[in-house]
């Protein structure tokens, strides 16, 4: 049996979970989410608690149960908490405006790069080297920080480019310079 499959979710108050064959929509206080899960699993609602099952232990169905588990938990967390990641800017002349909903980067192109976030993302720029992405949908905010980082990834002799705040980037030494060889 799966350990995340069988956790039950609690339905948090003021969130409301409707289950429609295999489509489930979350709706809660940040806004309201809809998803189709696999077929195959069997969800059941009962006290505030959501519970995911599998109708045989087939490889498809033991690898789907824990997924749609967490799927689920997601939406519920996405309506009441939200999303939120962090990417820092680093290197000289690097940096992030917010143009109106539009994000603008220089990022030592010959051009600037924008960034228009799909529906329900929402981008801070708190500092010029520091971009804030929430929303109440995981999947998309982690879709849009990963195309933001890769516009510019870290590099790795001088750490230059677009990273995830606490990510931990490997450094490489540079070239030796030719130093006593002849």
């Amino acid at each position: 049996m799966s350990r995340i499959g069988r956790m039950p979710i609690a339905i948090p108050a003021g969130v409301t979970v409707k289950l429609d064959g295999n489509v489930v929509s979350v709706k809660g206080p940040k806004g309201e989410l809809t998803r189709t899960v696999p077929k195959a699993m069997i969800i059941d609602i009962e006290d505030n608690t959501i519970l995911v099952k599998r109708p045989s232990d087939e490889k498809e169905h033991r690898s789907l149960h824990g997924l749609t588990r967490t799927l689920i938990s997601n939406m519920v967390i996405g309506v009441t908490e939200g999303f939120k990641k962090t990417l820092e800017i680093v290197g000289v002349g690097y940096r992030a405006t917010k143009q109106g909903n539009k994000l603008g980067l220089t990022l030592g192109f010959s051009h600037p790069v924008e960034v228009v976030p799909p529906e329900g993302i929402t981008i801070d720029v708190p500092a010029p080297n520091k971009i804030i992405v929430s929303g109440i949908d995981k999947e998309a905010v982690g879709q849009l920080t990963a195309q933001i980082r890769g516009f510019r990834e870290p590099e790795p002799y001088k750490g230059k480019g677009v990273k995830y705040e606490g990510e931990h980037i490997r450094r490489k030494v540079g070239k030796a310079g030719g130093k006593g060889k002849k």
